[in-house]
């Protein structure tokens, strides 16, 4: 089923680079990525309520709390630069670079979480590497 939802994000985060880089054309991308945040907030709370989850916010750990909020601020960080360099750039080089993340994903599993870097790990990253500087060059 974990496939599944990674096809889905994939698509959806494809459609999100078209959607952001029609929407940003006359936006400051600050701004834009403000009310991004708005519509992403109101969704993420309306499914914890259809999915009456919320009664689990008393049971999150101190721990949770902090690296979840930091994963908020690099989430934040991240649609900022992405915003901007769509409005500055072109979506078709912007979304190669910004999809390198996974490779410097793989990096950071592999030096803290240690997580299993294989030949085929490496391999991956370095094709990936390769497509993205074929495709931004």
């Amino acid at each position: 089923m974990w496939l599944v939802f990674a096809i889905l994000s994939a698509v959806f985060a494809a459609l999100t680079s078209i959607l952001a880089k029609v929407g940003i054309s006359d936006v400051n991308s600050t701004l834009a990525t403000a009310i991004r945040t708005v519509v992403v907030l109101a969704m993420s709370w309306g499914m914890v309520f259809l999915t009456k989850a919320q009664s689990g916010l008393a049971e999150i750990s101190r721990r949770s709390w902090t690296f979840l909020i930091l994963s908020g601020l690099a989430t934040g960080a991240s649609w900022l630069f992405y915003y901007r360099a769509l409005q500055l750039g072109e979506v078709s080089k912007v979304a190669p670079i910004d999809k390198m993340s996974i490779v410097i994903t793989l990096v950071l599993a592999f030096v803290f979480l240690h997580e299993q870097f294989t030949m085929k790990s490496l391999i991956g990253a370095i094709l990936l590497t390769a497509g993205t500087l074929v495709m931004v060059l």
